[in-house]
């Protein structure tokens, strides 16, 4: 599910963090930011599953309608086409999703069920869901776009519903793209024939993971002697006027540069000017796309880069 992109993002807010609080605990704050990371997997858990919870929800209200004393034709037989939609049946019977959502403890909708009736009504307001509910279609691949889209047009872009979330975990803010395009991207994967949905992984592999701590610990441990690397190539900057944002992406790109000899210098390079142009000043990525540069040539000029594999320089 991660990316190293998102990866850099996490590390680079906990050094940030860090640098606001004053703070020197390496381990707490290594041990925090993994935290954060592996709240990921909660919020990815938590979004999946209001899918569930939605179908439960509408399920229950027309079994409930249906009882009404004074029930119209239409609660006695209502169209069901919405909650025997196959994507949601394959969702609620994956072994993999119950387990996950059991073990991380994710009950958020049982003690929070207004969000999903607010959810429903969203729905039944939208087009999407007018249209998919008067036609005669009744094929997998029609349920599976009409799930997608609606995770995506009316679900991921609820206002109330982001609110919710930004105030359940502050850190999730940068999160919530990440994980709404994972699954988006498994629920456009799942097959006809599939028994059982599998719930992703936080990190693809372990070098990933290893990444985090490695990035996190040789940028901190080495702020001082990183930052020597570029102060001088700054003749018309006042140290103290460059945001202190640019100052920790310089660093975690030199730290790459020079002690990850696996990472291409230009991925360094593009990845961390993306950063500069999302979380810094609007003139930043040329800054820091100026300095990057320049240290590169005066780095392969004095062999100074000892990138490994080919295509690596």
């Amino acid at each position: 599910m991660l990316n190293r992109r998102h990866i850099r993002v996490k590390v680079m807010q906990s050094i940030y963090a860090m640098h606001q609080t004053k703070s020197d605990d390496l381990a707490k704050e290594e041990k925090f930011l993994l935290f954060s990371i592996e709240n990921i997997q909660d919020l990815y858990l938590l979004m999946l599953s209001s899918l569930i919870e939605i179908c439960k929800k509408e399920e229950a209200f027309l079994e409930i309608s249906k009882k009404k004393h004074l029930a119209t034709a239409e609660e006695k037989n209502p169209n069901k086409k919405f909650i025997n939609n196959a994507i949601f049946k394959i969702l609620t019977e994956s072994n993999s999703l119950s387990i996950a959502l059991e073990n991380r403890k994710i009950t958020n909708w049982t003690l929070n069920d207004d969000y999903i009736l607010l959810l429903i009504s969203a729905i039944k307001a939208s087009d999407l869901y007018k249209k998919y509910m008067t036609n005669n279609k009744n094929t997998f691949a029609e349920d599976q776009q009409f799930i997608a889209d609606l995770f995506v047009e009316v679900i991921a872009s609820n206002d109330k519903l982001y609110e919710y979330l930004e105030d359940n975990k502050l850190t999730w803010v940068d999160d919530i793209p990440v994980v709404n395009t994972e699954i988006v991207k498994q629920l456009k994967a799942i097959k006809p024939t599939e028994e059982n949905f599998k719930v992703s992984k936080l990190y693809k592999d372990t070098e990933d993971k290893e990444f985090v701590i490695n990035l996190f610990r040789k940028t901190v441990l080495n702020e001082s002697e990183l930052a020597k690397e570029f102060i001088d190539k700054t003749p018309n900057w006042d140290t103290e006027r460059i945001a202190e944002i640019d100052t920790i992406i310089l660093k975690m790109a030199i730290c790459e540069f020079l002690k990850f000899p696996s990472i291409p210098v230009k991925v360094t390079i593009n990845e961390y000017l993306e950063l500069a142009k999302e979380y810094s000043t609007p003139k930043s990525s040329i800054f820091i796309n100026g300095i990057l540069d320049n240290l590169v040539k005066t780095y392969q000029t004095n062999n100074k880069l000892n990138k490994t594999g080919r295509g690596l320089m």
